[in-house]
């Protein structure tokens, strides 16, 4: 993607604000609103970039629909790519002119969990749901307000300051509509397979949802060699989708898919089950325990409201496992660059994984269509 070059920023402009558009919600339930807004030059270890390219991931969607807690009003968006055009004082991890993506959970690299190789578990991350940065100020403002950003992002915007912690730099080559999604959803599914469930070669893998987490599961799980990737997904586009992604089986429904693991597995049942539904639920919890055989894991990736309601003897006899992941239990700073690298190698799509782009103002119709099942991925493109 071209985009209009622009001069960097000189050390007067770091130190003034400017205005930028962006989309926010001000209220649950109240839909995208895009708005000017001021935003602060960057303080010390801090980075602002001009935003080319934003994931439309479904996290957002649970915040603006209120299923999900996030102090408001809020600038949307944590998924994206853009160019680095201000720095604050003491920043080293990247500089102006860089091309860089956002890491939805950042890495600061000296905390307990980064230090141990836990970098998606960052304590620096504890200001998600705030859009604080860690003194407790925000960045954006409107009349005295202050905006959070998304994950102490807020990348549906022009432009978006952050902790320099955020951000991985990428090769100037890599397109920004893909990059934007190495930044949550695609280490999210890849990772669930890779990481967080450990799928290994001949295994048999059952998924449920295929969508912009679910479809990377799929190509994990086909890139760690199982022998079975099946897809379990009511939406026949996304059962489609998940066959160029790497799955060997799709079905409707969970019921359909159970008879053919009975089947295929001679009663073994599946190695894994991974689930990444947009919305959690009891039934599909339900469905993925019963759907893996002895010492099985279920690893759950997905957000909502659905509970573990089963007889323990279901866990205990067949010793069955359940994992919660977050972000794919990727380390972004190794993994980013890492699933970029597949993707220069032509072994993992990206480019597919982007159905629509749509301007800022088309925020909502994006999310809609999101809804309707029409989008594996949508991509807000910012600039031009």
């Amino acid at each position: 993607m071209s985009i209009t070059a622009e001069a960097p920023a000189t050390a007067s402009e770091e130190l003034t604000a400017v205005t930028t558009r962006a989309a926010v919600c001000r209220a649950p339930g109240e839909p995208w609103e895009v708005t000017e807004l001021t935003l602060d030059p960057p303080r010390a270890n801090e980075v602002r970039v001009r935003i080319v390219a934003a994931g439309m991931c479904h996290s957002d969607d649970h915040i603006q629909k209120g299923d999900a807690p996030m102090r408001m009003p809020v600038v949307g968006g944590h998924e994206g790519a853009g160019i680095v055009d201000a720095v604050g004082p003491g920043v080293t991890r990247t500089k102006v002119g860089d091309h860089v993506v956002f890491s939805f959970i950042p890495a600061c690299g000296t905390c307990r969990y980064c230090s141990t190789g836990h970098q998606n578990l960052c304590d620096e991350g504890k200001n998600a749901a705030t859009g604080e940065f860690p003194d407790g100020t925000f960045r954006f403002h409107q009349d005295g307000e202050d905006f959070g950003g998304l994950c102490v992002l807020g990348t549906f915007s022009e432009r978006t300051v952050v902790s320099e912690y955020s951000v991985i730099p990428i090769p100037k080559e890599i397109p920004f509509e893909v990059a934007c999604l190495v930044g949550c959803g695609v280490p999210t599914g890849w990772g669930s397979a890779v990481h967080a469930a450990g799928v290994r070669a001949g295994q048999t893998v059952v998924i449920y949802g295929s969508g912009g987490v679910g479809s990377n599961a799929v190509q994990g799980a086909a890139l760690a060699g199982a022998e079975r990737v099946i897809v379990v997904d009511p939406v026949e586009f996304k059962r489609d989708m998940a066959k160029v992604f790497g799955a060997t089986h799709t079905f409707a429904t969970a019921e359909e898919a159970q008879a053919f693991i009975v089947d295929a597995t001679w009663g073994e049942l599946a190695d894994h089950a991974i689930i990444t539904v947009g919305s959690l639920h009891d039934e599909v919890i339900a469905s993925a325990i019963a759907a893996v055989g002895k010492t099985g894991q279920v690893t759950i990736t997905a957000v909502g409201n659905g509970w573990i309601d089963e007889n323990p003897g279901a866990l205990i006899g067949f010793q069955r496992r359940i994992q919660g992941a977050i972000f794919g239990g990727c380390n972004p700073l190794f993994d980013v660059p890492r699933l970029l690298g597949l993707y220069q190698a032509g072994k993992l799509k990206l480019d597919e994984l982007v159905t629509r782009t749509y301007a800022l103002e088309d925020v909502n119709q994006g999310y809609q269509d999101m809804l309707d099942g029409k989008n594996i991925r949508g991509v807000i493109r910012i600039a031009q």
